[in-house]
């Protein structure tokens, strides 16, 4: 048994044109979101999706409600919270830049990119954690166990050959890239607002695999 993940990027946010940490916190899409979602819902709308899942968080939320009014099935997106993005306790709302660095100076790491690179991308969390003052953010181990509780929600819903739709979060969606790429992928970016990552997931042999990564839905 397999099937195929569609996994979209929420449209553009707030929290996303102030450059500002967006784990768990949540800010509405802005009227460019809602129409860069709109043009994914109409790249999507023959599509057929067995089921419309979705991260708990209003901005992916919305952004499934856009994509499955669109879809020729009209499904009720279902939320599932084991697919929010990371969270980044202390740091959440505050600046990226100035956020990233501070995580990364007792590393010798100038950012986010710098991390991964010297570190491996599960750093980054740890990394977070470890600089949060009250060590509420999520470390690499809390979040995967999240993300494998929500993969076997998935698989209790999904059938073999199916299409499922998962609306989730850039560094969720980076993430899975970065552990389940084939090595003809390439990382071009972090992915963009409405864009499309493709996981094909086997859960008889619990492996999964990225197949496109960061395809535009822009026409």
């Amino acid at each position: 048994m397999a099937y195929q993940i569609y996994l979209v990027r929420h449209g553009r946010t707030w929290y996303n044109e102030y450059e500002k940490m967006q784990g768990w916190s949540d800010t509405p899409l802005t009227t460019d979101g809602v129409a860069v979602a709109q043009k994914a819902a109409e790249s999507l709308k023959n599509v057929n999706f067995a089921a419309a899942l979705t991260s708990d968080m209003k901005r992916a939320v919305d952004t499934t409600r856009i994509i499955t009014r669109r879809n020729k099935n009209h499904l009720v997106p279902q939320e599932l919270s084991e697919f929010r993005e990371q969270f980044y306790g202390y740091f959440e709302g505050r600046s990226i830049d100035e956020s990233w660095f501070a995580i990364g100076k007792p590393h010798h790491a100038r950012g986010f990119a710098d991390i991964v690179n010297k570190y491996g991308f599960d750093a980054t969390m740890d990394f977070v954690k470890e600089a949060d003052p009250l060590h509420d953010a999520e470390n690499s181990q809390e979040y995967w166990s999240r993300i494998e509780r929500g993969f076997k929600k998935v698989d209790q819903i999904a059938k073999d050959g199916d299409k499922i739709l998962l609306v989730t979060h850039s560094i969720t969606i980076l993430g899975f890239a970065i552990r389940y790429k084939t090595k003809d992928i390439v990382l071009n970016d972090i992915p963009a607002n409405a864009s499309l990552t493709l996981l094909e997931r086997d859960p008889t042999t619990d492996t999964n695999k990225i197949t496109k990564y960061n395809q535009s839905l822009i026409k």
